[in-house]
């Protein structure tokens, strides 16, 4: 999954994208450099970012989508990357096929009426409280524990508003209300994720903690520590890799899934 930020103020690449033109040339690239999704998002969910009202939204990501289906491709996966009801339903109407809500539902419960109604795919995500205040000292009891407990909730949640299962996918929410070491421990255990039964979907890329792993400072020159996550991850059965650099993380993906796959056959 490519990340397309149409956005002014993402924290790795606010502002690259937010024409049309610009949005066009990076999602053919994602393309032609194996991307088998674009995740297009009009609002910035970093740590301490302020909410973007649904017309703001609208504005800046259904041009990007009706653009990709006019020109670029007819049949590449696109998924809409929303708290908001009205924004992820005119978005399905335009072309996208996926729901990707950081909420999970809880910040706009008719959201998952939405998913259901289109009969879509929909990425529930776990997040601790919200971008503004997700990073104010996160505390949990155990946190693999606690972001199964809440996710199996979200699911259930999910279910009761009509959504079937296997259109399902979850995400354990990397840097979403979490500090270094909860990050290191749910990469640690992507495994116990996998066993709920549903794809997982995995958002490390060029997130702040691999900054302090390999001492550097610039998300752009995360790519490969965010490739070495995505080797890991395919290892441990993770479905879905949302990452910027698709060029290192399909290789990363390929070559770790062909052992996997060697793994399976030697059994």
């Amino acid at each position: 999954m490519g990340i397309l930020n149409v956005t002014p103020d993402s924290f790795s690449d606010g502002g690259r994208f937010n024409n049309i033109t610009a949005a066009l040339t990076q999602a053919e690239k994602m393309l032609s450099d194996g991307a088998d999704i674009i995740d297009i998002g009009g609002e910035s969910t970093r740590p301490y970012s302020l909410s973007v009202s649904s017309g703001e939204q609208v504005q800046r990501v259904i041009p990007i989508i009706k653009a990709i289906r006019a020109q670029l491709s007819t049949t590449v996966q696109i998924s809409i990357d929303t708290r908001l009801s009205t924004v992820a339903k005119l978005a399905l109407s335009e072309g996208a096929n996926i729901i990707n809500d950081i909420s999970a539902g809880h910040n706009d419960p008719t959201i998952l009426k939405v998913a259901a109604d289109y009969n879509c795919p929909i990425i529930l995500m776990h997040i601790k409280g919200t971008p503004q205040t997700m990073q104010d000292n996160p505390v949990y009891d155990d946190v693999v524990t606690d972001v199964l407990a809440s996710l199996e909730i979200s699911v259930a949640r999910a279910i009761q508003a009509g959504i079937k299962q296997n259109k399902i996918i979850l995400d354990p929410g990397i840097g979403f209300g979490k500090t270094y070491e909860h990050n290191l421990k749910l990469l640690a255990h992507l495994n116990r994720f996998v066993q709920l039964g549903y794809p997982i979907m995995l958002g490390a890329s060029r997130k702040k903690f691999l900054n302090t792993i390999t001492a550097t400072e610039k998300p752009e020159d995360l790519a490969i520590a965010t490739a070495v996550t995505t080797a890991l991850a395919v290892m441990s059965g993770v479905k879905i890799m949302r990452v910027h650099d698709i060029k290192e993380n399909r290789q990363a993906l390929d070559v770790a899934w062909a052992i996997k796959q060697a793994t399976i056959n030697a059994k």
